[in-house]
């Protein structure tokens, strides 16, 4: 009797997490008509793919989705780049100065980012950043990094000092003894850290709209919202299937980086 309680209630996480990409979905594939008929219907009467066409003829959704992945990956990259080497050193170096900067990662976390935006704004102007594609990188990375830094040292954590001090009997430096037996153990957490920071930057649109004004360089959250006129109607059919679009490139980054995420896991478990 338990199992198949446990199987249902998996079941309904899982209807509840896809209902939102369905609904969708869905909208995506009616008409004007069908969406402004006031008995709403899960499965489209007559599926039409005119949203896309409309998606794609009346916004740049291609250009402004390459440059949100270029900024996705390049933040990421950074943001792993700048916390791992600072994790390591807070974990395996424990003093009042780093209980202070774990401290202050945490406080940091507390107050909300858009107080920042003003300060973040002089700084990328006095730097010629604004309007530009590194400067939206930079804002990015500073806005991950805390809460990477406190992901990344709790896995540092989780390693035996014993691992290193056991490579170093056997003749290997402290180089060698982080890259051959502390690296795979940490391949998990650095894939963990790369999801959250792609998708906060894929997603991200508060710092983008500040940093950015330029159409030409707008990023897809930017473009999304222009599927709503001046006079504040919004094309639904079009700003679904843009949005539909949208997820593709975070569940196939996903999905790539899961297999990763498995084999880190497993070369962990050897290792171990």
């Amino acid at each position: 009797m338990r199992r198949p309680l446990q199987y249902l209630a998996l079941l309904g996480y899982m209807v509840f997490l896809a209902f939102p990409l369905l609904w969708l979905l869905s909208t995506a594939l009616k008409t004007s008509q069908e969406m402004a008929s006031l008995t709403p219907t899960w499965i489209p009467r007559h599926p039409v793919l005119t949203n896309f066409a409309d998606a794609f003829t009346e916004q740049d959704i291609v250009g402004s989705a390459l440059r949100s992945l270029v900024v996705a990956v390049a933040s990421s990259v950074l943001t792993v780049v700048l916390a791992l080497p600072a994790a390591y050193s807070m974990a395996r170096h424990r003093s009042l100065v780093n209980k202070i900067a774990i401290g202050w990662v945490l406080v940091s976390q507390v107050f909300p980012f858009i107080l920042i935006i003003i300060p973040l704004f002089m700084v990328l102007r006095s730097l010629d950043l604004v309007n530009t594609l590194p400067g939206l990188t930079v804002v990015h990375v500073t806005f991950t990094l805390p809460f990477a830094l406190w992901m990344l040292q709790g896995y540092v954590r989780s390693v035996p000092r014993e691992l290193e001090e056991a490579a170093a009997v056997d003749g290997a430096g402290r180089i060698r003894a982080l890259v051959r037996i502390v690296a795979p153990l940490l391949a998990p957490g650095v894939v963990a850290t790369l999801l959250f920071a792609f998708i906060s930057s894929w997603n991200e649109f508060l710092f983008a709209l500040v940093v950015l004004k330029d159409p030409d360089v707008a990023t897809l959250p930017l473009t999304l919202v222009k599927f709503t006129g001046a006079e504040g109607v919004v094309r639904l059919g079009p700003l679904a299937a843009a949005s539909l679009l949208a997820t593709i490139p975070s569940l196939a980054f996903f999905a790539i980086i899961q297999r990763r995420l498995r084999s880190g896991l497993l070369a962990g478990a050897v290792k171990g």
